[in-house]
């Protein structure tokens, strides 16, 4: 029989891949570490100038004042003056009552929505839409639409309780309520995006302890205080920490339903007061200085909020 050969192409071919490579695995490694590093390279660059920079020269300008051009580096006098200001400290009080009213409504109310829907059996991929529908829709659309519903002439809210006979309110034009309509519109904007979060963290807890505490005779509250709020107390200490930092910088649902200030200065915040001495004041440093208080005043209560949860753990 005779013997077969190969082909002078296919004994090329051998040859070739037989033969040292150019790049063996040695230059495929470079290789993919220079594509990452390119690709980190561009994400740092992004945060390096539109995070960073900004942070740098707000520290710069602190203690700087600026007047017709000319700046001078004046120490700490920016500090000075922002807390010798008598809003300073009312801006202060009214950040920390929205805040505190924030979470009772904006951190509570989102968890107990993610419950409910996390026990419904049917409809639940529609009313998971339908509670994330806030979120898609434009912040300024979504405050006007309260600021129509808290006229109280003509309001819904107002109309609402009229049918009910219940006595009206002023909402946005009176001091004792101003905040907390402000809280309701926030709440209602924003919680979205928490149900959906807690709801993840919900369908991620093994099915066999509701089984069990269950057999025990444990209703739904009991099953909720020693299963669920367990189960999920990562997720709701990094949502509070989370929630505690954004409404302590809150803006646009203040400057928008009440011209931020508010009946007697009732919703004055200190971002609306960074605003106010920027923009209207036109005291870039004061600004400065302002935003580098409250930066440090956040920084540390983060700080401290992890060591303690930490310490906890």
């Amino acid at each position: 029989m005779a013997a077969i050969t190969d082909s002078p192409r296919t004994t090329a071919r051998r040859t070739r891949s037989a033969g040292p490579r150019p790049y063996g695995r040695a230059g495929r490694r470079l290789r993919d570490n220079l594509t990452a590093h390119a690709f980190l390279i561009g994400a740092v660059a992004c945060f390096a100038l539109f995070s960073w920079y900004p942070m740098v020269r707000e520290f710069v300008m602190a203690f700087q004042r600026t007047r017709r051009g000319h700046t001078t580096w004046v120490g700490w006098q920016n500090f000075i003056q922002v807390s010798h200001d008598p809003v300073f400290w009312q801006a202060w009080r009214n950040t920390v009552e929205f805040t505190l009213l924030a979470l009772v409504f904006g951190f509570a109310l989102p968890f107990v929505v993610a419950i409910g829907l996390n026990e419904l059996r049917h409809a639940r991929a529609y009313l998971r839409i339908l509670v994330y529908l806030p979120v898609m829709l434009p912040p300024v659309a979504s405050v006007l639409l309260f600021k129509y519903f808290f006229n109280p002439s003509f309001g819904l809210f107002n109309a609402v309780l009229s049918a009910l006979h219940l006595p009206t309110s002023q909402w946005l034009n009176s001091a004792d309520t101003a905040m907390f309509s402000v809280v309701i519109a926030a709440t209602w904007m924003n919680m979205g995006s928490a149900v959906l979060i807690y709801l993840a963290a919900l369908q991620s807890i093994p099915g066999e302890l509701y089984e069990a505490s269950e057999l025990d005779g444990a209703g739904l509250l009991r099953r909720v205080w020693h299963v669920t709020i367990p189960q999920t107390r990562l997720i709701l200490s990094l949502m509070l920490l989370l929630q505690i930092i954004a409404t302590m910088q809150v803006f646009t649902e203040t400057f928008l339903l009440t011209g931020g200030d508010g009946p007697k200065g009732s919703t004055t915040t200190v971002v609306y007061l960074i605003y106010n001495y920027a923009f209207n004041f036109n005291n870039f440093g004061a600004a400065a200085a302002l935003g580098v208080i409250m930066l440090l005043g956040l920084a540390g209560f983060s700080a401290l909020y992890v060591r303690l949860f930490r310490e906890s753990e």
